[in-house]
């Protein structure tokens, strides 16, 4: 499976009351910065994170990882049509979920 649509690409993810910016600097690892925390997370929040990211099928990816809160996520992150599905865990277990778009980054 190939990561190059991962691997050394900066994406913004647009997820209505959240953004942030995805920086893939492997097919195992990313930075997250957010933009806009929505009272989620705080704005300019900055954090690198494990991941796992499974190709779907050409330009689609089930991404996820845990953050040093204990939050969990999962995006399945359509490159093709620029489409972002986030599901999210708390840490108290609330499921939160949320699709926006996903766009390139310079």
């Amino acid at each position: 499976m190939s990561h190059e649509r991962l691997t050394k690409h900066r994406y913004f993810v647009d997820l209505g009351p959240l953004t942030l910016e995805e920086n893939f600097e492997s097919g195992e690892r990313m930075t997250f910065t957010v933009v806009a925390g929505g009272g989620m997370v705080p704005d300019g929040y900055v954090e690198t994170v494990a991941i796992t990211a499974v190709e779907i099928r050409p330009d689609v990816f089930l991404t996820s990882w845990t953050e040093e809160s204990g939050t969990n996520i999962v995006h399945l992150e359509d490159f093709e049509r620029g489409v972002v599905h986030s599901r999210i865990t708390l840490p108290d277990g609330t499921p939160l979920a949320l699709t926006g778009t996903i766009k390139p980054l310079g």
